[in-house]
């Protein structure tokens, strides 16, 4: 699978897990409960730009260490957004953003293919 479709798709897979970990927090506070379809939509679209951005990153460059401080600072960054769009729980939404970033980052530079090529 190519590295940019790979990053989309766990992406994606990964931002709504995060948005409906955030389930959890919605039985205890009322903003949270009110607020989860926009925060799993939310969380799955931060998911598709960071496994976006890291997929065609891993395609560009080979290095593991760029492609993790990329995706997990782009994530921190988009994670930071919302909370301080909220102005609280600058915890709970950064540090899963945070680990998402860093899986998505990983396992599409460790995993995914390179573009193909055409035989001469």
């Amino acid at each position: 699978m190519s590295k940019p479709v790979l990053g989309i798709m766990l992406g994606a897979v990964l931002g709504l897990i995060d948005g409906v970990s955030a389930l959890y927090d919605a039985q205890y506070d009322a903003d949270v409960k009110a607020g989860i379809v926009g925060i799993i939509i939310g969380s799955t679209f931060k998911g598709l730009i960071v496994g976006l951005v890291a997929g065609f990153l891993a395609r560009k460059s080979s290095s593991m260490p760029l492609a993790l401080i990329v995706s997990c600072v782009l994530s921190l960054a988009l994670a930071f957004f919302v909370a301080f769009m909220q102005d609280k729980y600058y915890v709970r939404i950064m540090l899963p953003g945070a680990v998402l970033g860093l899986i998505v980052g990983y396992a599409t530079q460790r995993y995914g293919t390179g573009a193909a090529r055409a035989p001469a």
